[in-house]
């Protein structure tokens, strides 16, 4: 399984980047997909997750309102629509998949988020 992410880059505060994550080896239509926020070097925060089966959605809540995490089951792909973006909003992004939102087991790398004036 492999996951593999682009689309980070610089973005001003108030701008809007859109992350992609292509995943081989693994449906997504059969699973949860996420999207993670590297907090700290040790913390990452869920910001975005499809529940696999009825694709119920959980956005972490400074998300809500500002990203959207579109999937695509044909071509295999899932976004992070990110607007408004903010200072704080800046870090690593990546991608991951798993049985449940609370059950991630496989992820990417990461792109790297730049929010700056």
């Amino acid at each position: 399984v492999r996951l593999v992410e682009v689309g980070g880059g610089l973005v001003q505060p108030g701008g809007s980047l859109r992350l992609a994550c292509a995943v081989s080896g693994l449906a997504l239509a059969d699973n949860a997909v996420s999207w993670f926020h590297q907090v700290s070097e040790s913390v990452s925060e869920a910001v975005a997750c499809i529940q696999a089966g009825d694709e119920e959605t959980f956005y972490l809540t400074r998300a809500k309102g500002r990203f959207t995490i579109p999937k695509d089951n044909d071509k295999n792909t899932m976004s992070l629509q990110m607007n408004d973006l903010k200072l704080e909003d800046a870090g690593v992004y990546s991608c991951a998949a798993g049985s449940s939102c609370s059950n991630m087991q496989y992820g990417g790398e990461g792109t790297l988020v730049n929010v700056s004036s």
